[in-house]
């Protein structure tokens, strides 16, 4: 299967250097490329891509806003976020939004191929310990809104026993291992349930999950001491 791929950037250097990059892989073509957020929704009807790779800080419309207008329209591509922050509000406001994952813009270039292919294919471009990390971040930056959390409270109580044990094990940044170890299940049964609990929930990925786990209780969701290291 051929990726077909929108490289959204306000420097046209960086336009340059991702296309020269990505446009050598065999099973990717740049069908598109955007300076700005604002050209984003014709560029995306005018070509269907599969993918979005999205810089985060643009000047008019930034790839938060851009992403969350995008991840709205029915039959949306993957949006993968571009920028050079691990775990700023923004990045986690796009994931919030539906983006796939991220990548630093000083990724080496066979890993930005690399995490292209796995958004395409449908896998979250977001390691466990990355995971973690981001969760730490969200902790810090305040109370959860009563209204916001209620929410995610009823729509994880609406999940069955099992799938809300899976949940609260991703929103602690466990990976299916880990979870599989935690809770006495194999691991083709932890994807089950993850994959059930997505789709019960409507959320794009694992991250999502993770974010709502917080979302409805910060002390269920806080990875505990240490557990930020990325290793």
């Amino acid at each position: 299967m051929t990726i077909r791929l929108i490289i959204v950037d306000d420097d046209p250097l960086v336009r340059a250097g991702l296309t020269f990059m990505l446009g050598g892989a065999d099973d990717i073509e740049i069908v598109g490329e955007a300076s700005d957020g604002t050209e984003v929704p014709a560029l995306v009807e005018r070509t269907a891509p599969d993918v979005v790779l999205m810089d985060i800080r643009m000047p008019v419309l930034d790839g938060l806003a851009a992403t969350e207008a995008l991840r709205r329209r029915p039959h949306a591509p993957e949006v993968l976020v571009l920028t050079t922050f691990h775990a700023d509000e923004q990045v986690v406001r796009a994931l919030r939004a539906g983006a796939a994952g991220f990548v630093l813009k000083d990724t080496p270039p066979a890993d930005i191929v690399t995490a292209v292919r796995r958004v395409a294919a449908g896998d979250p471009v977001l390691s466990p310990a990355v995971t973690r990390q981001l969760m730490i971040q969200v902790a810090g930056t305040g109370a959860v809104p009563g209204g916001r959390r209620a929410h995610a409270a009823d729509r994880l109580a609406a999940l069955a026993e099992r799938e809300r044990e899976v949940a609260l094990a991703v929103g602690r940044g466990r990976s299916n291992a880990e979870i599989a170890a935690e809770l006495y299940m194999s691991v083709p049964t932890v994807k089950a349930h993850v994959s059930r609990v997505l789709a019960k929930l409507g959320l794009n990925n694992r991250v999502q999950i993770a974010l709502l786990v917080h979302d409805a209780d910060p002390a269920i969701g806080d990875p505990g001491p240490g557990s930020g290291h990325v290793g």
